[in-house]
Protein backbone atom coordinates (compact mmCIF):
# COMPACT_ATOMS: atom_id res chain seq x y z
CA UNK A 1 0.00 0.00 0.00
CA UNK A 2 1.35 3.31 -1.31
CA UNK A 3 0.44 6.87 0.49
CA UNK A 4 0.76 8.15 -3.40
CA UNK A 5 0.43 6.17 -6.53
CA UNK A 6 0.67 7.76 -9.94
CA UNK A 7 -0.52 6.49 -13.19
CA UNK A 8 1.91 7.33 -15.88
CA UNK A 9 5.63 8.24 -15.55
CA UNK A 10 5.78 11.34 -18.56
CA UNK A 11 6.86 14.87 -16.70
CA UNK A 12 3.75 15.48 -15.29
CA UNK A 13 4.13 12.09 -13.62
CA UNK A 14 7.19 12.39 -12.66
CA UNK A 15 7.16 15.96 -11.43
CA UNK A 16 4.31 14.25 -8.99
CA UNK A 17 6.29 11.67 -7.74
CA UNK A 18 9.23 13.93 -7.11
CA UNK A 19 6.97 16.51 -4.88
CA UNK A 20 5.07 13.73 -3.17
CA UNK A 21 8.40 12.03 -2.09
CA UNK A 22 10.04 15.06 -1.06
CA UNK A 23 6.71 16.03 1.29
CA UNK A 24 7.40 12.90 3.23
CA UNK A 25 4.53 10.25 1.40
CA UNK A 26 5.81 6.63 -0.07
CA UNK A 27 5.46 7.02 -3.68
CA UNK A 28 4.85 4.34 -6.70
CA UNK A 29 4.49 5.27 -10.15
CA UNK A 30 2.48 2.41 -12.18
CA UNK A 31 3.30 2.94 -16.44
CA UNK A 32 2.02 1.10 -19.20
CA UNK A 33 5.80 0.93 -20.58
CA UNK A 34 8.80 3.12 -19.45
CA UNK A 35 9.55 6.78 -18.34
CA UNK A 36 11.42 7.69 -21.41
CA UNK A 37 8.96 6.30 -23.62
CA UNK A 38 6.68 8.91 -22.44
CA UNK A 39 4.93 11.63 -24.86
CA UNK A 40 6.72 14.55 -23.11
CA UNK A 41 9.70 13.57 -25.05
CA UNK A 42 7.58 14.82 -28.54
CA UNK A 43 7.60 18.26 -26.81
CA UNK A 44 10.69 19.65 -28.58
CA UNK A 45 10.39 23.19 -28.95
CA UNK A 46 10.84 24.55 -25.37
CA UNK A 47 8.60 25.69 -21.85
CA UNK A 48 7.24 28.92 -22.14
CA UNK A 49 8.26 31.66 -18.85
CA UNK A 50 8.56 35.61 -18.68
CA UNK A 51 12.18 35.45 -17.40
CA UNK A 52 13.68 39.05 -18.52
CA UNK A 53 10.75 41.51 -18.15
CA UNK A 54 12.12 44.13 -20.22
CA UNK A 55 10.08 43.48 -23.35
CA UNK A 56 7.72 40.94 -21.79
CA UNK A 57 5.11 40.55 -18.67
CA UNK A 58 3.63 37.64 -16.85
CA UNK A 59 0.50 39.69 -17.35
CA UNK A 60 0.76 39.40 -21.34
CA UNK A 61 1.34 35.68 -20.62
CA UNK A 62 -1.52 35.47 -19.33
CA UNK A 63 -3.35 37.47 -22.30
CA UNK A 64 -1.67 35.51 -24.67
CA UNK A 65 -2.72 32.12 -23.14
CA UNK A 66 -6.33 33.30 -22.45
CA UNK A 67 -6.25 34.68 -26.26
CA UNK A 68 -5.17 31.33 -27.49
CA UNK A 69 -7.76 29.61 -25.42
CA UNK A 70 -10.77 31.21 -27.15
CA UNK A 71 -12.19 32.52 -23.87
CA UNK A 72 -12.43 29.09 -22.99
CA UNK A 73 -10.03 28.51 -19.84
CA UNK A 74 -9.65 30.04 -15.97
CA UNK A 75 -7.70 33.44 -15.55
CA UNK A 76 -6.95 32.33 -11.84
CA UNK A 77 -5.44 29.30 -13.39
CA UNK A 78 -3.70 30.84 -15.79
CA UNK A 79 -2.01 33.51 -13.80
CA UNK A 80 -1.19 31.21 -11.27
CA UNK A 81 0.67 28.93 -13.77
CA UNK A 82 2.78 32.10 -15.37
CA UNK A 83 3.53 33.53 -11.86
CA UNK A 84 5.21 30.58 -11.35
CA UNK A 85 7.04 29.83 -14.40
CA UNK A 86 9.87 31.32 -13.80
CA UNK A 87 10.62 29.50 -10.51
CA UNK A 88 9.54 26.63 -12.60
CA UNK A 89 12.26 27.14 -14.93
CA UNK A 90 15.22 28.07 -12.31
CA UNK A 91 13.98 24.33 -10.02
CA UNK A 92 14.52 22.70 -13.79
CA UNK A 93 17.89 24.47 -14.23
CA UNK A 94 18.83 23.77 -10.37
CA UNK A 95 18.15 20.24 -10.86
CA UNK A 96 20.08 19.70 -13.83
CA UNK A 97 17.97 20.53 -16.87
CA UNK A 98 20.73 21.83 -19.79
CA UNK A 99 18.75 24.65 -21.07
CA UNK A 100 20.79 26.23 -24.10
CA UNK A 101 22.30 29.65 -22.87
CA UNK A 102 23.06 32.73 -24.94
CA UNK A 103 26.10 35.29 -24.82
CA UNK A 104 25.74 36.19 -21.32
CA UNK A 105 25.20 32.75 -19.74
CA UNK A 106 21.70 33.59 -19.43
CA UNK A 107 18.71 30.71 -20.46
CA UNK A 108 18.07 31.67 -23.73
CA UNK A 109 14.50 31.46 -25.31
CA UNK A 110 12.98 31.75 -28.83
CA UNK A 111 9.75 32.91 -30.47
CA UNK A 112 6.46 30.49 -30.52
CA UNK A 113 3.31 31.06 -32.35
CA UNK A 114 0.56 32.57 -30.66
CA UNK A 115 2.69 35.62 -28.94
CA UNK A 116 4.65 38.59 -30.06
CA UNK A 117 7.10 38.38 -27.56
CA UNK A 118 10.18 36.07 -27.08
CA UNK A 119 9.87 33.56 -24.38
CA UNK A 120 10.17 29.98 -24.67
CA UNK A 121 12.96 28.28 -22.83
CA UNK A 122 14.74 25.42 -24.63
CA UNK A 123 17.51 22.95 -24.92
CA UNK A 124 18.40 23.17 -28.19
CA UNK A 125 15.06 20.91 -30.29
CA UNK A 126 15.15 17.93 -27.17
CA UNK A 127 13.65 20.36 -24.50
CA UNK A 128 11.05 17.49 -23.39
CA UNK A 129 13.09 14.62 -23.69
CA UNK A 130 15.87 16.84 -21.20
CA UNK A 131 13.19 17.57 -19.05
CA UNK A 132 12.07 13.73 -18.66
CA UNK A 133 15.54 12.82 -18.64
CA UNK A 134 16.61 14.93 -15.73
CA UNK A 135 13.22 14.28 -13.70
CA UNK A 136 13.60 10.50 -14.16
CA UNK A 137 17.22 10.65 -12.63
CA UNK A 138 15.78 12.83 -10.01
CA UNK A 139 13.44 10.15 -8.73
CA UNK A 140 16.13 7.52 -9.06
CA UNK A 141 18.37 9.35 -6.69
CA UNK A 142 15.13 9.75 -4.60
CA UNK A 143 14.13 5.82 -4.31
CA UNK A 144 11.05 6.20 -5.88
CA UNK A 145 9.23 3.08 -6.84
CA UNK A 146 8.82 2.31 -10.96
CA UNK A 147 5.58 -0.82 -11.30
CA UNK A 148 6.48 -0.85 -15.01
CA UNK A 149 4.74 -2.71 -17.75
CA UNK A 150 1.55 -2.87 -15.81
CA UNK A 151 -1.88 -1.36 -17.80
CA UNK A 152 -4.29 0.26 -15.65
CA UNK A 153 -7.61 -1.61 -15.84
CA UNK A 154 -9.57 -0.09 -13.24
CA UNK A 155 -9.95 2.42 -10.20
CA UNK A 156 -10.78 0.91 -6.84
CA UNK A 157 -13.47 3.68 -5.86
CA UNK A 158 -16.13 3.38 -2.96
CA UNK A 159 -18.89 5.91 -2.09
CA UNK A 160 -17.04 7.92 -4.51
CA UNK A 161 -13.51 7.73 -3.13
CA UNK A 162 -10.63 6.51 -5.05
CA UNK A 163 -8.73 3.69 -3.01
CA UNK A 164 -6.12 2.26 -5.96
CA UNK A 165 -6.12 0.37 -9.14
CA UNK A 166 -6.69 -2.49 -10.53
CA UNK A 167 -3.63 -3.58 -13.39
CA UNK A 168 -2.63 -6.13 -15.24
CA UNK A 169 1.31 -7.16 -15.23
CA UNK A 170 2.32 -6.97 -18.92
CA UNK A 171 5.30 -9.50 -18.31
CA UNK A 172 3.32 -12.54 -15.91
CA UNK A 173 0.06 -11.25 -16.92
CA UNK A 174 -0.96 -11.17 -13.26
CA UNK A 175 -4.09 -9.39 -12.47
CA UNK A 176 -3.57 -7.18 -9.09
CA UNK A 177 -4.69 -4.95 -6.99
CA UNK A 178 -2.69 -1.91 -6.08
CA UNK A 179 -4.15 0.07 -3.04
CA UNK A 180 -3.33 3.48 -1.75
CA UNK A 181 -4.32 6.37 0.17
CA UNK A 182 -4.09 8.78 -3.12
CA UNK A 183 -4.24 8.07 -6.96
CA UNK A 184 -3.33 10.58 -9.58
CA UNK A 185 -3.83 9.75 -12.78
CA UNK A 186 -0.74 11.51 -15.33
CA UNK A 187 -1.51 9.24 -18.17
CA UNK A 188 -1.38 11.60 -21.33
CA UNK A 189 -3.89 12.53 -23.86
CA UNK A 190 -5.97 11.09 -26.31
CA UNK A 191 -4.58 12.45 -29.97
CA UNK A 192 -3.06 8.87 -30.53
CA UNK A 193 -6.49 7.56 -31.46
CA UNK A 194 -5.83 9.35 -35.05
CA UNK A 195 -4.21 5.66 -35.73
CA UNK A 196 -1.67 7.00 -38.48
CA UNK A 197 -2.72 10.54 -38.77
CA UNK A 198 -0.40 11.57 -34.90
CA UNK A 199 2.27 12.58 -34.03
CA UNK A 200 1.54 10.89 -30.99
CA UNK A 201 3.43 7.51 -29.76
CA UNK A 202 1.75 4.19 -30.20
CA UNK A 203 1.46 3.61 -26.34
CA UNK A 204 -0.92 7.13 -25.82
CA UNK A 205 -4.49 5.46 -26.19
CA UNK A 206 -6.55 7.62 -23.53
CA UNK A 207 -6.76 4.82 -20.64
CA UNK A 208 -6.65 6.87 -18.08
CA UNK A 209 -9.29 8.98 -19.41
CA UNK A 210 -11.68 6.14 -20.64
CA UNK A 211 -11.02 4.40 -17.27
CA UNK A 212 -11.65 7.50 -15.37
CA UNK A 213 -15.09 8.30 -17.29
CA UNK A 214 -16.39 4.79 -16.50
CA UNK A 215 -15.49 5.45 -12.78
CA UNK A 216 -17.58 8.41 -12.53
CA UNK A 217 -15.12 11.06 -13.38
CA UNK A 218 -16.17 14.14 -15.07
CA UNK A 219 -14.28 14.93 -18.48
CA UNK A 220 -14.66 18.34 -20.17
CA UNK A 221 -13.86 19.89 -23.98
CA UNK A 222 -12.96 16.70 -25.39
CA UNK A 223 -13.71 17.81 -28.66
CA UNK A 224 -10.66 19.93 -28.52
CA UNK A 225 -7.98 18.52 -30.11
CA UNK A 226 -5.23 20.16 -31.73
CA UNK A 227 -3.37 19.34 -35.02
CA UNK A 228 0.64 20.37 -35.32
CA UNK A 229 1.11 22.16 -38.97
CA UNK A 230 4.45 20.30 -39.09
CA UNK A 231 5.05 16.74 -39.47
CA UNK A 232 6.67 14.86 -41.77
CA UNK A 233 4.71 12.74 -44.97
CA UNK A 234 4.33 9.73 -44.42
CA UNK A 235 5.50 8.86 -41.23
CA UNK A 236 3.70 12.07 -39.06
CA UNK A 237 6.65 12.30 -36.84
CA UNK A 238 6.98 16.25 -35.90
CA UNK A 239 8.50 18.41 -36.57
CA UNK A 240 8.66 21.00 -33.99
CA UNK A 241 7.38 24.65 -34.03
CA UNK A 242 10.65 25.42 -32.96
CA UNK A 243 11.24 25.43 -36.88
CA UNK A 244 9.37 28.03 -37.72
CA UNK A 245 10.08 29.65 -34.58
CA UNK A 246 13.56 29.87 -35.48
CA UNK A 247 12.33 31.34 -38.86
CA UNK A 248 11.74 28.67 -40.98
CA UNK A 249 8.97 29.14 -43.81
CA UNK A 250 6.07 27.43 -45.04
CA UNK A 251 5.77 27.21 -48.89
CA UNK A 252 3.01 26.20 -51.61
CA UNK A 253 3.65 24.68 -54.63
CA UNK A 254 4.98 27.51 -56.29
CA UNK A 255 7.37 28.29 -53.78
CA UNK A 256 5.76 31.41 -52.40
CA UNK A 257 4.59 31.42 -48.48
CA UNK A 258 0.85 31.80 -47.93
CA UNK A 259 0.63 32.07 -44.07
CA UNK A 260 2.45 33.97 -41.11
CA UNK A 261 4.26 30.98 -39.89
CA UNK A 262 4.03 32.18 -36.26
CA UNK A 263 0.36 32.95 -36.45
CA UNK A 264 -2.17 30.21 -33.98
CA UNK A 265 -1.63 26.73 -34.20
CA UNK A 266 -4.72 25.96 -35.72
CA UNK A 267 -4.58 28.70 -37.79
CA UNK A 268 -1.70 27.42 -39.71
CA UNK A 269 -2.63 23.65 -40.01
CA UNK A 270 -6.13 24.19 -41.57
CA UNK A 271 -4.14 26.79 -43.69
CA UNK A 272 -2.14 23.48 -44.73
CA UNK A 273 -4.64 20.88 -45.17
CA UNK A 274 -6.34 23.11 -47.02
CA UNK A 275 -3.56 23.81 -49.52
CA UNK A 276 -3.39 19.68 -49.49
CA UNK A 277 -6.92 18.80 -49.90
CA UNK A 278 -6.29 20.57 -53.27
CA UNK A 279 -3.37 18.20 -54.22
CA UNK A 280 -0.74 20.94 -53.73
CA UNK A 281 1.96 19.77 -51.44
CA UNK A 282 3.22 22.13 -48.96
CA UNK A 283 6.49 22.73 -47.59
CA UNK A 284 9.23 23.71 -44.96
CA UNK A 285 12.04 25.87 -45.98
CA UNK A 286 14.77 25.76 -43.61
CA UNK A 287 17.70 26.13 -46.53
CA UNK A 288 18.23 30.44 -45.58
CA UNK A 289 19.06 29.37 -41.65
CA UNK A 290 22.73 28.24 -42.51
CA UNK A 291 24.30 25.14 -41.55
CA UNK A 292 26.16 26.69 -38.31
CA UNK A 293 22.36 27.78 -36.77
CA UNK A 294 20.66 24.31 -38.01
CA UNK A 295 22.87 22.06 -36.36
CA UNK A 296 22.71 24.54 -32.87
CA UNK A 297 19.21 24.84 -32.47
CA UNK A 298 17.57 22.12 -34.41
CA UNK A 299 19.63 19.08 -35.09
CA UNK A 300 17.20 16.05 -34.29
CA UNK A 301 14.42 18.22 -36.95
CA UNK A 302 17.73 17.82 -39.36
CA UNK A 303 18.37 14.20 -38.21
CA UNK A 304 14.86 12.95 -38.09
CA UNK A 305 14.21 14.34 -42.01
CA UNK A 306 17.42 12.89 -42.73
CA UNK A 307 16.04 9.54 -41.33
CA UNK A 308 12.60 9.55 -42.12
CA UNK A 309 12.18 11.74 -45.22
CA UNK A 310 15.63 11.49 -47.53
CA UNK A 311 15.75 15.35 -46.99
CA UNK A 312 18.87 17.51 -46.16
CA UNK A 313 17.03 20.35 -44.86
CA UNK A 314 20.04 22.52 -45.40
CA UNK A 315 19.70 22.23 -49.09
CA UNK A 316 16.08 21.11 -49.65
CA UNK A 317 12.41 21.69 -49.07
CA UNK A 318 10.94 19.49 -46.36
CA UNK A 319 7.20 18.33 -47.27
CA UNK A 320 4.95 18.49 -44.31
CA UNK A 321 1.63 18.18 -43.27
CA UNK A 322 -0.56 18.46 -40.12
CA UNK A 323 -1.16 15.90 -37.63
CA UNK A 324 -3.04 15.06 -34.47
CA UNK A 325 -0.82 16.10 -31.61
CA UNK A 326 -2.57 17.26 -28.39
CA UNK A 327 -5.34 17.02 -26.55
CA UNK A 328 -6.86 20.27 -24.94
CA UNK A 329 -9.52 18.09 -22.93
CA UNK A 330 -9.19 15.88 -20.21
CA UNK A 331 -10.41 14.63 -16.81
CA UNK A 332 -11.83 18.02 -15.05
CA UNK A 333 -9.84 19.32 -12.61
CA UNK A 334 -9.77 22.44 -10.11
CA UNK A 335 -6.81 24.80 -9.18
CA UNK A 336 -5.54 21.88 -6.85
CA UNK A 337 -5.35 19.22 -9.36
CA UNK A 338 -8.95 17.35 -8.10
CA UNK A 339 -11.07 15.31 -9.58
CA UNK A 340 -14.64 15.24 -8.73
CA UNK A 341 -13.38 11.70 -7.00
CA UNK A 342 -12.37 12.38 -3.07
CA UNK A 343 -8.87 11.07 -3.28
CA UNK A 344 -8.48 10.82 -6.74
CA UNK A 345 -6.44 13.95 -8.81
CA UNK A 346 -5.13 13.91 -12.74
CA UNK A 347 -2.16 16.38 -13.95
CA UNK A 348 -0.57 16.33 -17.30
CA UNK A 349 -2.38 16.33 -20.78
CA UNK A 350 -5.29 13.86 -19.22
CA UNK A 351 -6.41 16.51 -17.02
CA UNK A 352 -8.47 19.58 -18.24
CA UNK A 353 -7.58 22.19 -15.87
CA UNK A 354 -8.68 25.23 -17.33
CA UNK A 355 -5.62 26.29 -18.89
CA UNK A 356 -5.72 25.53 -22.62
CA UNK A 357 -9.63 25.41 -23.54
CA UNK A 358 -9.98 25.57 -27.07
CA UNK A 359 -6.31 25.90 -28.33
CA UNK A 360 -2.95 25.59 -26.89
CA UNK A 361 -0.66 28.27 -26.93
CA UNK A 362 2.85 26.37 -27.99
CA UNK A 363 5.68 25.99 -25.03
CA UNK A 364 2.69 26.03 -22.65
CA UNK A 365 2.31 21.97 -22.22
CA UNK A 366 5.57 21.52 -20.67
CA UNK A 367 5.32 24.39 -18.69
CA UNK A 368 1.40 23.08 -17.38
CA UNK A 369 2.48 19.63 -16.92
CA UNK A 370 5.68 20.51 -14.21
CA UNK A 371 3.49 23.07 -12.62
CA UNK A 372 0.48 21.16 -11.80
CA UNK A 373 2.19 17.80 -11.60
CA UNK A 374 3.75 19.52 -8.63
CA UNK A 375 0.82 20.74 -7.23
CA UNK A 376 -0.95 17.53 -7.61
CA UNK A 377 2.23 15.85 -6.08
CA UNK A 378 2.09 17.92 -2.73
CA UNK A 379 -2.10 18.38 -2.56
CA UNK A 380 -2.02 14.37 -2.91
CA UNK A 381 0.61 13.79 -0.41
CA UNK A 382 -1.14 16.14 2.19
CA UNK A 383 -4.87 14.40 1.41
CA UNK A 384 -2.41 11.18 2.47
CA UNK A 385 -1.39 12.17 5.65
CA UNK A 386 -4.91 12.98 6.67
CA UNK A 387 -5.83 8.99 6.39
CA UNK A 388 -5.01 7.17 9.32
CA UNK A 389 -5.71 3.78 7.44
CA UNK A 390 -7.61 2.21 4.25
CA UNK A 391 -9.36 -1.18 3.85
CA UNK A 392 -6.92 -3.79 2.56
CA UNK A 393 -9.28 -6.37 1.91
CA UNK A 394 -9.45 -7.56 -1.57
CA UNK A 395 -11.50 -5.22 -3.33
CA UNK A 396 -14.29 -6.60 -5.14
CA UNK A 397 -13.06 -4.90 -8.38
CA UNK A 398 -10.19 -7.22 -8.53
CA UNK A 399 -12.59 -10.31 -9.29
CA UNK A 400 -15.05 -8.41 -11.83
CA UNK A 401 -11.66 -7.60 -13.69
CA UNK A 402 -10.20 -10.63 -13.97
CA UNK A 403 -13.94 -12.36 -14.99
CA UNK A 404 -13.71 -9.50 -17.85
CA UNK A 405 -10.33 -10.09 -18.89
CA UNK A 406 -11.20 -14.27 -19.28
CA UNK A 407 -14.29 -13.60 -20.87
CA UNK A 408 -12.28 -11.17 -23.55
CA UNK A 409 -9.85 -14.59 -24.26
CA UNK A 410 -13.38 -16.33 -25.52
CA UNK A 411 -13.75 -13.72 -27.90
CA UNK A 412 -13.98 -14.86 -31.21
CA UNK A 413 -11.75 -13.97 -33.75
CA UNK A 414 -13.40 -13.24 -36.94
CA UNK A 415 -12.46 -9.59 -37.35
CA UNK A 416 -9.10 -8.26 -36.54
CA UNK A 417 -9.43 -5.23 -34.64
CA UNK A 418 -5.76 -3.96 -35.68
CA UNK A 419 -7.92 -3.16 -38.83
CA UNK A 420 -10.06 -1.42 -37.16
CA UNK A 421 -7.62 0.47 -35.69
CA UNK A 422 -6.44 1.73 -38.62
CA UNK A 423 -10.17 2.13 -40.22
CA UNK A 424 -10.61 4.46 -36.81
CA UNK A 425 -7.48 6.43 -37.54
CA UNK A 426 -8.39 7.37 -41.02
CA UNK A 427 -12.01 7.95 -40.42
CA UNK A 428 -11.64 10.54 -37.34
CA UNK A 429 -9.50 12.49 -39.27
CA UNK A 430 -11.41 12.44 -42.60
CA UNK A 431 -14.41 13.17 -40.42
CA UNK A 432 -13.53 14.51 -37.03
CA UNK A 433 -10.25 16.49 -37.81
CA UNK A 434 -9.41 19.89 -38.81
CA UNK A 435 -12.50 20.19 -40.79
CA UNK A 436 -15.98 18.69 -39.22
CA UNK A 437 -19.65 19.41 -40.16
CA UNK A 438 -23.30 17.82 -38.72
CA UNK A 439 -23.22 14.72 -41.80
CA UNK A 440 -19.62 13.71 -41.00
CA UNK A 441 -19.49 13.49 -37.36
CA UNK A 442 -23.30 11.64 -37.29
CA UNK A 443 -21.02 9.30 -39.88
CA UNK A 444 -18.34 8.45 -37.84
CA UNK A 445 -20.93 8.35 -34.83
CA UNK A 446 -22.84 5.55 -37.34
CA UNK A 447 -19.15 4.24 -37.85
CA UNK A 448 -18.25 4.06 -34.19
CA UNK A 449 -21.53 1.99 -33.67
CA UNK A 450 -20.81 -0.80 -36.18
CA UNK A 451 -17.58 -1.60 -34.93
CA UNK A 452 -18.69 -1.65 -30.82
CA UNK A 453 -21.23 -3.92 -31.97
CA UNK A 454 -18.41 -5.81 -33.75
CA UNK A 455 -16.13 -6.01 -30.90
CA UNK A 456 -17.29 -9.66 -29.43
CA UNK A 457 -16.40 -10.98 -32.91
CA UNK A 458 -12.16 -8.95 -32.56
CA UNK A 459 -10.86 -11.50 -29.86
CA UNK A 460 -7.13 -11.99 -29.99
CA UNK A 461 -5.18 -14.62 -31.82
CA UNK A 462 -2.90 -14.78 -28.78
CA UNK A 463 -4.28 -16.74 -25.68
CA UNK A 464 -0.91 -16.57 -23.17
CA UNK A 465 -1.17 -15.28 -20.28
CA UNK A 466 2.68 -13.92 -20.03
CA UNK A 467 3.95 -10.66 -22.02
CA UNK A 468 0.78 -10.49 -24.12
CA UNK A 469 0.77 -7.21 -26.44
CA UNK A 470 -1.79 -8.83 -28.06
CA UNK A 471 -3.96 -8.31 -25.27
CA UNK A 472 -2.57 -5.37 -24.38
CA UNK A 473 -3.36 -3.69 -28.00
CA UNK A 474 -7.15 -4.96 -27.81
CA UNK A 475 -7.35 -2.95 -24.47
CA UNK A 476 -5.76 -0.20 -25.71
CA UNK A 477 -8.22 -0.37 -28.94
CA UNK A 478 -11.56 -0.63 -26.48
CA UNK A 479 -10.15 2.63 -24.59
CA UNK A 480 -9.86 4.45 -27.68
CA UNK A 481 -13.31 3.45 -29.20
CA UNK A 482 -14.85 4.99 -25.74
CA UNK A 483 -13.10 8.12 -26.25
CA UNK A 484 -13.26 8.38 -29.76
CA UNK A 485 -17.20 8.68 -29.23
CA UNK A 486 -16.51 11.36 -26.47
CA UNK A 487 -15.16 13.20 -29.24
CA UNK A 488 -17.35 12.54 -31.91
CA UNK A 489 -20.26 13.41 -29.68
CA UNK A 490 -19.15 16.36 -27.97
CA UNK A 491 -18.00 17.63 -31.43
CA UNK A 492 -21.18 17.18 -33.00
CA UNK A 493 -23.23 19.13 -29.87
CA UNK A 494 -20.58 21.98 -29.95
CA UNK A 495 -22.94 24.22 -33.01
CA UNK A 496 -19.48 26.51 -33.38
CA UNK A 497 -16.17 26.86 -34.90
CA UNK A 498 -13.59 27.88 -31.96
CA UNK A 499 -9.93 27.25 -31.77
CA UNK A 500 -9.10 23.58 -33.01
CA UNK A 501 -12.67 22.63 -33.20
CA UNK A 502 -13.77 24.38 -36.69
CA UNK A 503 -17.21 23.14 -38.28
CA UNK A 504 -17.74 23.85 -41.97
CA UNK A 505 -21.61 24.31 -40.93
CA UNK A 506 -21.21 27.06 -38.53
CA UNK A 507 -17.83 28.53 -39.44
CA UNK A 508 -17.68 31.52 -36.39
CA UNK A 509 -18.14 31.59 -32.47
CA UNK A 510 -20.80 31.76 -31.31
CA UNK A 511 -21.68 33.32 -27.78
CA UNK A 512 -23.41 31.06 -26.24
CA UNK A 513 -21.16 28.50 -26.61
CA UNK A 514 -18.69 30.34 -24.80
CA UNK A 515 -18.96 27.45 -22.42
CA UNK A 516 -16.86 24.45 -21.35
CA UNK A 517 -18.35 20.97 -22.18
CA UNK A 518 -18.93 18.23 -19.68
CA UNK A 519 -19.10 14.65 -20.18
CA UNK A 520 -20.25 12.04 -17.35
CA UNK A 521 -21.16 8.50 -17.64
CA UNK A 522 -24.92 7.19 -16.24
CA UNK A 523 -25.96 3.55 -16.23
CA UNK A 524 -23.22 3.48 -18.89
CA UNK A 525 -24.66 5.95 -21.39
CA UNK A 526 -22.88 9.74 -22.16
CA UNK A 527 -24.38 12.63 -20.71
CA UNK A 528 -23.65 15.96 -22.28
CA UNK A 529 -23.70 19.07 -21.37
CA UNK A 530 -22.41 22.68 -21.12
CA UNK A 531 -21.06 24.42 -18.09
CA UNK A 532 -20.04 28.40 -17.47
CA UNK A 533 -16.43 28.99 -17.48
CA UNK A 534 -15.27 30.10 -13.70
Amino acid sequence: MYDVLIIGSGAAGLTAALNAKQNGSKVAILSKTYPTHSQTVQAQGGINAVLYEDDDSVNTHVSDTFKASCNLSNKENINFMCKNAKETIFWLDKIGVPFTRNKSDNIAQRKFGGTEKIRTCYSSDYTGLKILHTLLDQCIKNDIMFINEHILLDLIIEDNVCFGVIAIDIVSGAIIEIKSKSTILASGGYAGIYTNFTTNSFANTGDGLAIALKCGAFLSNIEFVQFHPTALVDSNILVSESARGEGGYLLNKDGKRFIDELKSRDEVARAIFTKIKSNEKVYLDLRHLGHDKINQVMPQEKKLALEFSKVNIEEELLPINPAAHYSMGGIKTDIESKTNIVSLYACGEVAQSSIHGANRLGGNSLLEIVTFGKVAGINASNNAKEIKDIDNTTSKKLLKQKTYINQIYTYTNEINFYENKDYLGKLFFDNVGLFRNEQNLKFAIKELEKIKNKIPKMGILDKSKQYNKNLVEFLEFLNMIEIAEVIARTALNRKESRGSHYRNDYPEERESYQKNSLIKKIDNNLQLSFEEVS
